[in-house]
């Protein structure tokens, strides 16, 4: 009798289960063919000596393989190849690295042909060329910026508003101008004037490369003491030195109300102008840009009233109103003119602040 599994004939004569016969319904088509990754060899390559019974077929997972990594090669060539080429045309790319030079600078005392006249602020600015200065840092505005051959407008931007930043700092901070701080002015320099820098700050000399004045403008707190309000009028200009240096220049006059430092309050029309025009180079590379520093290349400082010669290496030494000097430099020179200093080692202050009607009577002169 069959089982209820058994078809009607009856079983198959084999004796295979009924769990073989779910494959008769499968057909290997020729694809399911070409797909095998073993097949076996035919009957006369069988009778070969040592012959395997079945060979292998490479399979289309390999070739897919192979050419995903040869796609994956690819990316990553074209991947390097691009940063190769946004490297080269990164705008701080390039630099050139290289110590900064030594600061040079020219401090030249200006000597007045007569008794320094005394007053009010407000009277010795109003008789004065320093009249239509602006106040503080609004007069050392920066020119119109274009982009260089090798500098973008935004970097030659930044090297002007660093040295202008630098100009502040050095010659309108009253922590600065009154010896009580240099950090504002440091913190500006490229890290490789740093020694020159505090070397003129802690022991100036007169050699041409470490005088305090030559970085700053600096009073002796125990005899000046300067007004708040300062005037200022000058240029900023730039120029390209090279593919990997730009270069600031500077003229700037500042004119300083001073006053006698003494205890109390301080007595009326007892004040007297200060005059200093600072003709400065900074150099800017790359790292400067990035890193909103400057070098400081060359200073040249016209001051008075001062005696002639005086030494002016550590602190600017005004003379006070009422008195005068005993020695005038070679010839006139005038701090309020534009163009090339005239001046030497020492000048004759060419025009100073007439009388004002509080003028005080004349004092003893410095030598």
């Amino acid at each position: 009798m069959a089982d209820r599994g058994d078809p009607p004939e009856g079983p198959s004569e084999n004796g295979a289960s009924g769990s073989e016969d779910e494959y008769r319904s499968l057909v290997f088509d020729e694809s399911f063919v070409r797909a095998a990754r073993l097949q076996e060899f035919s009957a006369q390559e069988r009778m070969g000596e040592h012959a395997r019974a079945v060979r292998s077929l490479p399979g289309r997972a390999v070739r897919n393989g192979s050419r995903a990594a040869l796609a994956l090669v690819v990316l990553i060539a074209l991947a390097f190849g691009t940063a190769v080429f946004l490297g080269f045309r990164h705008p701080y790319q390039n630099s050139v690295t290289r110590r900064a030079e030594p600061l040079r600078m020219t401090v030249v005392p200006l000597a007045p042909r007569g008794v320094v006249p005394a007053g009010t602020p407000a009277g010795l600015f109003a008789s004065s060329p320093a009249a239509s200065f602006a106040k503080g840092a609004a007069g050392i505005s920066l020119p119109v910026t274009r982009r260089t051959d090798s500098f973008s407008e935004n970097q030659v931007y930044t090297a002007l508003a660093t040295a202008k930043d630098y100009l502040v700092a050095s010659s309108l901070d009253l922590d600065v101008l009154g010896g009580n701080a240099v950090r504002p002015v440091e913190s500006l320099l490229d890290p490789d004037q740093s020694e020159q820098f505090e070397r003129s700050m802690n022991a100036p000399r007169d050699d041409g490369q470490h005088a305090a004045t030559g970085w700053l403008v600096r009073f002796d707190p125990a005899e000046i003491t300067p007004d708040p309000e300062i005037r200022v009028r000058g240029t900023l200009r730039y120029t390209e030195a090279g593919a990997d240096t730009l270069e600031v220049m500077s003229d700037h006059t500042f004119a300083y109300v001073l006053h006698p430092a003494v205890s109390g309050p301080q007595q009326a029309g007892s004040a007297s102008l200060f005059t200093v025009r600072r003709e400065m180079r900074f150099r800017f590379d790359r790292d400067d840009l990035r890193l909103h520093r400057l070098e400081v290349q060359t200073s040249y400082v016209q001051a008075g009233p001062q005696s002639c010669p005086a030494d002016t290496t550590g602190v600017l030494r005004p003379l006070l109103a009422g008195e005068r000097a005993v020695v005038r430099g070679p010839a006139g020179t005038d701090p309020y003119a534009t163009g090339r200093p005239t001046a030497a080692l020492c000048g004759t202050l060419a025009v100073s602040s007439p009388p004002d009607p509080q003028q005080a009577p004349p004092g003893p002169s410095r030598p």
